[in-house]
C-alpha cells in the first residue's frame, strides 16, 4: 500500500485498511490563494501552482471536485456588485422576491452574509417556492476534468448543501433570528424543515447515483450554535436519514466539526458518520486530543493538528510533539491534517517537514 497513490491510500483508510503509513492531507488552498493575491508567496514558490505546493509539502489534496450542479426552472437569479466587496443576489421566484448580500474579504476569497434572504415570516413562503423550483444534476465532464487534473493526489470528495437547520443558521436567516423564531413560531420552523428536507431528496438522489465514494457533510458544527438540544432534535435525525441513504448506495461520509465540541462528545459518539473532520484540540479548541479520541471511538479522524501550531509564535518542537501524539492516538484510523485550514501567515516549511517525516514513517 505504501507504493500506492494518495488517492488509493485516501480511499483505503475509509475502507478500514491499514495503509502502512500516515496520509498527510493539510488543506493549503486558503494559505496559497491569500499569499498569491497579496504577493507574499515564498520566493521559491512565486511560480508554483497550488498542486506544486502540495507536491513540495509531500501532501495529499482533499477537495478539488465540484460536479454537483444546481439550477432553477422558473426562478431568475441576478447578481450585482454593490462595491468591491459586497455582492447582492436577487431571487425572483414564482411566489415573490428574495434578496441577500454576500460580503467578501479584500482578496475576494472568504465571505459571509451581511444580509440574509429570509427576513420575515412571509419570506418563508417565497423560499418554499425557491426550493420546489430547483433541479440538481451531476456534471460528469467537470468531474472527469478535475480528477484528471489532480492526478492521484487525493480521492475525489466534496461538501454540499447543509442540513435545513444548519443552513438556516449560517446561510438563510442567521443564528439569532432563527433561535428567536424557534421559540416564537415553532410551526414555521417545522414547516420549513419539512419542505427543505423534501427538497433535498433530489440532491441526495444525485449523490447516491454519483461515481464517488466519499462525501462530506460540510456543516461547520460548533457546540455554541448546535448545543445538545439542537443536535438531538434537528440534526441527528436528519444525519441518520441521509447517512442511511448514502451507505445503502455504498458511500462513506464524514462531517465537519470545526468549532467548540466539548458538550457534543457523547452525541458525536452516537453519530452515523465513518469519520469526523477538523476537530480542533487545545489550545485552539476546547477539547484535548484524548477527549476527541474518546468521542470518535473507532471513527476516522481527519486533521487533528491545531492550525495555530504552524504560526511562528509556537515552536517546531510543540508542533512535532502534537503530530506524534495524534498518530499515537488515532493511527491507522487517521488522515492527518490541519484543523481546519492553514493560516496565511503560517510557515509553509513546517508543512513540508511533516510531509517529509511521514514519508519515512512506517507503522
Amino acid at each position: 500500500m505504501i507504493d500506492s497513490t494518495f488517492a488509493e491510500m485516501n480511499l483505503a483508510v475509509f475502507q478500514g485498511k491499514d495503509i502502512g503509513r500516515v496520509l498527510w492531507q493539510p488543506r493549503l488552498e486558503y494559505w496559497y490563494h491569500i499569499n498569491q493575491r497579496r504577493g507574499t508567496l515564498p520566493s521559491q514558490m512565486r511560480n508554483f501552482s497550488l498542486f506544486d505546493v502540495y507536491d513540495y509539502c509531500h501532501a495529499s489534496v482533499r477537495y478539488f471536485v465540484r460536479p454537483l450542479q444546481q439550477c432553477y426552472r422558473a426562478t431568475q437569479v441576478t447578481e450585482e456588485w454593490l462595491d468591491q466587496t459586497h455582492l447582492q443576489k436577487t431571487f425572483q421566484t414564482p411566489n415573490g422576491v428574495l434578496q441577500e448580500v454576500i460580503h467578501y474579504d479584500e482578496y475576494g476569497y472568504t465571505s459571509y452574509r451581511s444580509e440574509f434572504k429570509l427576513k420575515t415570516l412571509d419570506d418563508f413562503r417565497i423560499y418554499e417556492a425557491l426550493l420546489q423550483d430547483e433541479e440538481w444534476y451531476w456534471d460528469q465532464e467537470i468531474y472527469d476534468r478535475e480528477v484528471m487534473a489532480v492526478d492521484g493526489r487525493g480521492a475525489p470528495q466534496f461538501y454540499f448543501r447543509r442540513s435545513p437547520i444548519q443552513g438556516l443558521f449560517i446561510e438563510h436567516m442567521g443564528f439569532e433570528r432563527t433561535i428567536y423564531l424557534m421559540q416564537d413560531h415553532p410551526d414555521v420552523i417545522e414547516r420549513y424543515v419539512e419542505v427543505a428536507t423534501a427538497a433535498d431528496e433530489a440532491m441526495y438522489k444525485v449523490l447516491r447515483n454519483a461515481p464517488i465514494a466519499i462525501l462530506n457533510f460540510g456543516e461547520n458544527i460548533d457546540a455554541h450554535m448546535d448545543p445538545p438540544a439542537i443536535w438531538r432534535k434537528h440534526l441527528l435525525p436528519y444525519y441518520a436519514k441521509r447517512n442511511q441513504q448514502l451507505k445503502d448506495a455504498g458511500k462513506f461520509t464524514h462531517i465537519h466539526i470545526d468549532g467548540s465540541m466539548k458538550p457534543l462528545r457523547r452525541l458525536i459518539a452516537e453519530s452515523p458518520f465513518e469519520a469526523i473532520e477538523a476537530c480542533t484540540p487545545q489550545p485552539q479548541g476546547d477539547v484535548t486530543l484524548e477527549e476527541i479520541k474518546q468521542a470518535l471511538g473507532e471513527r476516522i479522524l481527519l486533521d487533528g493538528i491545531p492550525a495555530i501550531y504552524f504560526l511562528p509564535l509556537y515552536s517546531m518542537e510543540t508542533l512535532l510533539d502534537c503530530v506524534k501524539r495524534v498518530i499515537e492516538l488515532f493511527h491507522p484510523r487517521l488522515i492527518l491534517g490541519v484543523s481546519d485550514e492553514l493560516p496565511p501567515d503560517s510557515d509553509i516549511e513546517r508543512v513540508r517537514i511533516i510531509g517529509e517525516m511521514l514519508e519515512t514513517f512506517h507503522a
